[in-house]
């Protein structure tokens, strides 16, 4: 048998998942879709009302990771521990142990991260979490606390 301390692995190191609403426009629902929403894997964050949630857009705080969709705009959202997110399309890659925040994708594509830019107060404040790896720039491996 192989040693299981041969590999390190963060895959689901202190994962929590949050029931929530989701705003039916950055974050549709999609019987085809896998998890309910072509969104599912994107970063999300509060919308105007703080009940309901939507995808990150460019410098906000990044709440989460979009789990699944069901029918009646129900979804589940993983708010804390390790997980995977995409970073924007302007990333080169992000330093390591570095806060993140959001960012947008291809064609201004909400949902996405980047590191913090330190310079920026307002960023610093809205900044969550770390890059833990960014070895593949489509799947960001993070820590949220």
């Amino acid at each position: 048998m192989a040693d299981p301390r041969a590999s390190v692995s963060w895959k689901g190191f202190e994962a929590v998942n949050a029931p929530v609403v989701v705003d039916n426009s950055t974050i549709t629902y999609s019987a085809t879709a896998t998890g309910g929403s072509s969104q599912v894997g994107l970063a999300v964050n509060f919308s105007a009302d703080a009940k309901v949630i939507q995808l990150v857009g460019d410098a906000e705080f990044v709440l989460g990771k979009l789990i699944s969709v069901e029918s009646d705009l129900r979804g589940n959202v993983q708010v804390k521990g390790h997980m995977t997110l995409p970073a924007g399309s302007g990333v080169a890659s992000l330093t390591l142990g570095k806060k993140i925040i959001g960012d947008l994708g291809a064609a201004s594509a909400e949902g996405y991260i980047r590191e913090v830019d330190t310079a920026v107060a307002a960023e610093l404040g809205l900044a969550r979490g770390y890059a833990l790896d960014d070895a593949t720039l489509t799947a960001v491996e993070i820590y949220l606390p």
